[in-house]
C-alpha cells in the first residue's frame, strides 16, 4: 500500500519493563522499520528487559522521569524540537499525558492512542482510578484514533466515551511476530530449571504474567492443588510482580513446594511455553491477553477464564481452547483435566495466531497514523 508518509513515528510509554503492552510495542517498533519508517520510542525512563530487543535503528528518547505525570513537559519539549509525523500512546495514564502534550503543542504530530486493558478494570478505588475515567472522556475526544485490543474493549471504550469521539474507536489487535515466536521456542530451555522439569516426564502446567491481582495466580494455584491430588503433575509460573510472597506463601501452604516453581521474569519463555501440556490463563481481566496468543502461536493447548476481554475472541467462544468462568477453581482444575485428555491440534492453534500476523496489524496501523484525515 501507498503510504505517503514523512516516515517519523514517536511511540510514547512509560518504561520497557516486562508487561504485555511494552512487548506490544516493541514488535511495533520492529514492524514500523521494517516498512521504512524512522521511529523513536520515548520512554518517560529508559528501564526494563525489552531494551535489549528493540532495532538498532529505533532510536530511544530518555524523559528522565520515574513517573508518566512528571513527564508531561520533557514530552512536550520533545514534539516541540524533533516534530514527528505521528505520535502512538499506549496505556491509559500515558494516554492522557501525550492527548494533554497535543493541547499544548501547537501544530503538533497526528495523536492516537491503545487502550492496553479493560477500561472497566481501571475504575478502582483510589483518586487515580476515580479519576482516569473522568480524563479519558474529557480527553479521547482529541486523539485523531483510538485503538482499542479486542471487540470487548472496543464496545467498553464506546459506551465509555461521548458521542462525537466514538467513531475515532478501532479495533486492532496485538501483533505478534510469528516467526521471531516459533524460531524462540526451538531455542534451549535458559535458567535453573531443567533438571527439575525433566524429573518425571510429568505434565507442565503454565501460566505467565505479573505476579499482579489482574493475573488471579492464586486461582491458577488452587486449582493445580487440586490437579496435583489427583495425578502427578507440575506447575511452573513465569513473571514477576508485587504478589510473589503471597503466591510463595499460599504454595508452601498447600505443601505443593515440590511441584511448583516461580523462576521470575525468563528473558525467553517461549521454548518452556512451547514444552507445557497445557497453558492456562487465569485472569480477572485483560484487554486481549499476549500470553494466550503466544501459547496459540507455538501451539500449546490453552484453557482460559472467560474474563473481559479477549479470550473469547481469541479462542472463538471455546472453538480454539475450553473457557470457564473467572475464579472458578474447580472449574479451572477440570478443564485442565479435559485438556490433558483431548485438545485441539497443534497446527490448527498456529493457524488461528495468524489473526495478529505483524505484517498484517503493521499495515493497519499505518492507516490509522498516517493516512486517515487528521481530526477525523
Amino acid at each position: 500500500m501507498k503510504h505517503g508518509l514523512s516516515g517519523h513515528i514517536a511511540m510514547f510509554l512509560p518504561s520497557l519493563r516486562g508487561g504485555g503492552a511494552e512487548r506490544v510495542m516493541v514488535t511495533l517498533a520492529k514492524g514500523f522499520i521494517q516498512k521504512g519508517l524512522n521511529v523513536d520510542l520515548v520512554l518517560a525512563k529508559v528501564e526494563g528487559p525489552y531494551i535489549a530487543d528493540l532495532p538498532r535503528e529505533v532510536r530511544v528518547v530518555d524523559l528522565g522521569k520515574n513517573r508518566v505525570l512528571t513527564s508531561l513537559w520533557p514530552l512536550i519539549k520533545y514534539l516541540r524540537q524533533e516534530k514527528p509525523s505521528a505520535l502512538l500512546s499506549t496505556m491509559g495514564h500515558a494516554n492522557i499525558i501525550a492527548l494533554v502534550a497535543k493541547l499544548l503543542t501547537p501544530n503538533g504530530p497526528k495523536v492516537v492512542v491503545r487502550e492496553a486493558i479493560s477500561i472497566k478494570s481501571q475504575v478502582v478505588a483510589t483518586w487515580r482510578g476515580k479519576i482516569i475515567p473522568i480524563l479519558v472522556r474529557f480527553l479521547y475526544q482529541f486523539a485523531d484514533a483510538i485503538i482499542a485490543n479486542s471487540t470487548g474493549s472496543r464496545n467498553e471504550l464506546v459506551s465509555a466515551l461521548g458521542k462525537a469521539t466514538r467513531q475515532k474507536v478501532h479495533l486492532v489487535y496485538n501483533p505478534m511476530d510469528l516467526e521471531l515466536i516459533q524460531s524462540k521456542a526451538a531455542e534451549e530451555v535458559e535458567g535453573g530449571i531443567v533438571e527439575w522439569l525433566n524429573h518425571n516426564g510429568c505434565p507442565l502446567i503454565l501460566g505467565m504474567g505479573r505476579l499482579t491481582a489482574q493475573k488471579d495466580f492464586q486461582s491458577l494455584i488452587r486449582s493445580f492443588f487440586i490437579v496435583r491430588k489427583k495425578m502427578v503433575a507440575k506447575l511452573l509460573i513465569i513473571g514477576e510482580g508485587d504478589q510473589r510472597e503471597e503466591l510463595e506463601k499460599l504454595v508452601r501452604e498447600l505443601d505443593i513446594e515440590a511441584d511448583v516453581r516461580l523462576p521470575g521474569f525468563i528473558k525467553n519463555p517461549y521454548p518452556l511455553l512451547k514444552r507445557a501440556s497445557v497453558f492456562v490463563l487465569s485472569s480477572r481481566w485483560e484487554g486481549l491477553p499476549n500470553a494466550l496468543l503466544e501459547a496459540i502461536a507455538v501451539g500449546t493447548p490453552v484453557v482460559s477464564t472467560d474474563c473481559p476481554s479477549g479470550p473469547d475472541e481469541i479462542l472463538e467462544h471455546g472453538r480454539y481452547g475450553r473457557l470457564v468462568p473467572v475464579g472458578d477453581q474447580q472449574e479451572i482444575a477440570r478443564a485442565i483435566f479435559a485438556t490433558l485428555r483431548s485438545s485441539v491440534a497443534p497446527d490448527v492453534l498456529c493457524k488461528r495466531a495468524e489473526i495478529c500476523s505483524l505484517e498484517r496489524i503493521v499495515e493497519q496501523y499505518i492507516e490509522l497514523l498516517f493516512e486517515t484525515q487528521k481530526g477525523n
